[in-house]
């Protein structure tokens, strides 16, 4: 057995410093960091740790889905529990079952989200046009016609992989209750997701449980100097001791976990040149990665080209706008001396208005205006001018400035004056006699006729 200095691990770029406390991988350290259009390399998705979880055919998990197999190996249970996700569309899940080596590609980017190596502002495809997120090829892991979809969407499918019973209770959120469940044979104890959900929010705590320090469960998906294999049994370990019980005989036991019960098995070290031979990207993968980029790097530059022109044609639109003249009637700009309307429309006529006066300013109208120049029209050729001339929105306070409205206008007085008195309209005020000097109301009868309008006005409120 090795001595305990190998124990000591190094992260594959670090200098020589002194080994980090338990736990030293905050979250925030944790996602892959690359700017827009750039790929991601084997090393950066750890392909040859992906592989080797993705290609065991060891059949010692219950299935989580109807098989009919009494038990599956991880490819297929991870698999499965994407396919019978309810936020899985059928487009997706119609290319999973069509194409089955674009499943178990997608099933290795949700892998990454599961632990959170990808978080959500990571996309796939290169006409991704939002700016919350980044574009970034994954050569490795794309080489079927499929659509990796989005980090956020791959997210979503991922929390809604829960079982049937699942669905209608909270699923299991701590290590301990998953265990309590499988120590009852309550199988599956959960779905394969959450179970990755929860070792990757408990990383810390079962640091010391699983592991000998520094390593912790989300160091397992980094680039660090272990074997790619060692560390794909350890997953594979944790997720079999949790899945079907820490009492069950695990098939991935080694000499060092059976000596010590609740360790993974032993995680060989690696010296700089054995892990320069591991995530090695292929001369065709490097080359797409390079073509992707210049994708989206020509699309970013049309994109920008057409909202940039975009903006150019609304500007010249908005110019011209201003430019051209109000096609509207001017309206002259009213003094503060002409006073302003204070008062509501009011139907009822005081009786101190004469109707004669109405007709006398109604002469005065007809004579002012019937000398202006110009063809006059009829009311019928008028109104026929006004429904085709006219904008029916526009403000009408000032329309007595045109000579052909304001001699309608006068007609339509005169017409009104004609009408007053006969049924139904209401009866002309009488004018005060003469002679009359006292401060009493008139007779009987103009009191009636006054009293008898008021109430008709006051029942049209």
């Amino acid at each position: 057995m090795a001595s305990t200095s190998d124990y000591h691990l190094q992260p594959a770029n670090w200098s020589t410093e002194p080994a980090p406390l338990v736990g030293y991988l905050s979250r925030k350290a944790l996602p892959i960091k690359r700017n827009d259009a750039e790929p991601l390399t084997r090393e950066d998705v750890q392909f040859d740790l992906l592989c080797h979880i993705f290609n065991d055919r060891q059949k010692v998990f219950t299935p989580q889905a109807p098989s009919e197999d009494s038990k599956v190996h991880f490819c297929d249970l991870y698999v499965n529990a994407l396919y019978m996700s309810h936020k899985c569309s059928k487009v997706l899940k119609d290319k999973m079952a069509e194409t089955p080596a674009f499943a178990v590609e997608l099933a290795k980017i949700s892998l990454l989200t599961n632990v959170g190596r990808i978080n959500t502002t990571m996309a796939f495809f290169p006409e991704m046009k939002t700016a919350l997120r980044t574009y970034h090829p994954v050569p490795s892991l794309q080489k079927t016609d499929g659509n990796a979809q989005d980090a956020p969407r791959i997210k979503n499918c991922l929390k809604a992989a829960l079982l049937p019973s699942e669905l209608k209770n909270m699923p299991p959120s701590t290590p301990e209750e998953i265990l309590q469940k499988s120590r009852a044979r309550q199988l599956p104890s959960t779905s394969v997701v959450n179970l990755i959900f929860v070792l990757a929010n408990h990383a810390a705590p079962l640091a010391s449980t699983h592991f000998d320090p520094p390593v912790n469960f989300l160091d397992l998906f980094l680039p660090i100097n272990i074997a790619s294999a060692d560390r794909a049994r350890a997953f594979l370990w944790l997720v079999f001791h949790y899945l079907e019980g820490p009492d069950q005989p695990n098939p991935y036991d080694d000499d060092y976990s059976r000596q010590n019960p609740g360790k993974v098995p032993w995680l060989h070290r690696l010296t700089e040149e054995e892990m320069a031979q591991e995530n090695v990207d292929t001369s065709d993968e490097i080359e797409w990665g390079k073509a992707m980029s210049a994708q989206r790097n020509l699309f970013l530059q049309r994109l920008v080209h057409s909202i940039e022109r975009e903006k150019k044609v609304k500007a010249a639109v908005s110019a011209s706008k201003l430019a051209e003249p109000n096609s509207g009637r001017s309206r002259p700009i009213r003094s503060q001396q002409e006073g302003t309307r204070d008062k509501p429309y009011i139907h009822y006529l005081p009786p101190d208005r004469a109707p004669q006066i109405t007709q006398s300013v109604s002469e005065d109208h007809r004579v002012s205006y019937s000398s202006s120049r110009g063809p006059h029209r009829n009311m019928l050729q008028h109104a026929w001018q006004v429904v085709t001339s006219t904008d029916p929105l526009a403000d009408s306070d000032e329309e007595l400035q045109d000579e052909h409205v304001r001699l309608d206008y006068s007609r339509r007085v005169d017409v009104i004056a004609r009408l007053r008195g006969r049924p139904p309209s209401p009866p002309p005020d009488l004018p005060p006699p003469a002679s009359s000097t006292s401060s009493h109301p008139p007779p009987s009868s103009i009191s009636d006729t006054r009293e008898h309008r008021w109430r008709t006005v006051e029942s049209w409120k």
